[in-house]
């Protein structure tokens, strides 16, 4: 496995030797200080990042090598060279390759024509980092052992959700999204896969429009903002109006069960998804799952770099 460009792009053993590993660079940030020593990696972001951009850069430092950021208007894509150029360059120069940006189909050409890594650290389609360090935050709190625990999304059906419905499946966990229909609903694409892998791993996957079903007897409550980047602004109270019995407060958060957290993957706007009370509460475990970006971020690029991860069989 060369890239991880999507999060179907990993086997369960990948997702395992992740978390594992991610788990230690939480307790020790330098274990592998050497590991991209005189080594450069490349950032590219043509999005707005906080916990993306400070957790790429953090974990390249952590491991010894230099990262470069780079913005969307800095290389020479904006004045017309193309994707697969700027990929032959930036492979002669860096040693892996972290892009957050819109499109999916850019980060799939960058795989393709770059002999360096390439990881996904957010487009509109998925956002497999996040989800890695979700579910280092959600071992954390139940442990490896997540029989009979039901793990719930709401909101919109946005590249959070597609991601939460994927990796759930490849978790073999029983994952819920539940979202307005029509166009806020997850992808069919994306739920038809998380259905395939589901089929491997014995996981259970159920996509809902009633948020009260979808928290009943949670361990997870998870939600995301309402308008995302790149979504018109002309479509804002409607799309409002529509997310708006998704909203996580309290009265949701009081149908899971006893020991559950709430989980977003920020940044996040108090009461719109979610009240002031829920995420400022004593069960969010926000700041926890935004450290966590740096130390998934540095176990990917670990074993990435190193040629460990098999990819998936689905």
């Amino acid at each position: 496995m060369k890239d991880l460009l999507r999060t179907s792009d990993l086997s369960p053993a990948d997702v395992e030797l992740l978390l594992d590993t991610a788990a230690q660079f939480a307790v020790k940030p330098f274990l592998a200080n050497t590991a991209l020593a005189n080594r450069t990696v490349a950032i590219y972001m043509t999005k707005p990042s906080t916990r993306t951009r400070l957790a790429s850069e953090t974990a390249v430092a952590h491991l010894g090598g230099s990262p470069i950021f780079i913005r969307g208007d800095d290389l020479q894509i904006g004045r017309g060279e193309t994707i697969a150029d700027t990929a032959r360059i930036i492979s002669g120069y860096a040693s892996a390759l972290i892009i957050r940006t819109f499109k999916q189909s850019d980060v799939d050409e960058l795989g393709a024509n770059s002999t360096i890594p390439i990881i996904n650290g957010l487009t509109d389609d998925d956002h497999p980092t996040q989800l890695l360090a979700d579910w280092v935050t959600i071992r954390e709190a139940f442990g490896k052992d997540i029989a009979g625990r039901k793990f719930t999304y709401v909101g919109d059906g946005n590249n959070m959700a597609h991601a939460w419905l994927t990796m759930g499946a490849i978790m073999g966990a029983h994952v819920v999204v539940a979202t307005p229909g029509g166009s806020y609903a997850p992808d069919i694409s994306a739920v038809s896969k998380a259905q395939e892998i589901a089929a491997k791993t014995g996981a259970k996957i159920e996509v809902l429009t009633d948020p009260e079903a979808a928290a009943k007897d949670a361990s997870v409550l998870y939600t995301d903002v309402w308008m995302s980047m790149g979504d018109p602004e002309e479509e804002r109270v409607s799309k409002l109006k529509a997310l708006a019995p998704f909203a996580v407060d309290k009265k949701l958060m009081d149908l899971t069960v006893p020991d559950s957290i709430f989980m977003h993957c920020l940044p996040a706007h108090r009461g719109e998804e979610v009240s002031a009370e829920v995420i400022d509460g004593e069960r969010s475990v926000i700041w926890r799952e935004a450290y966590h970006r740096r130390t998934t971020i540095q176990a990917i690029l670990y074993h990435l770099v190193r040629g460990e991860l098999s990819g998936n069989t689905y």
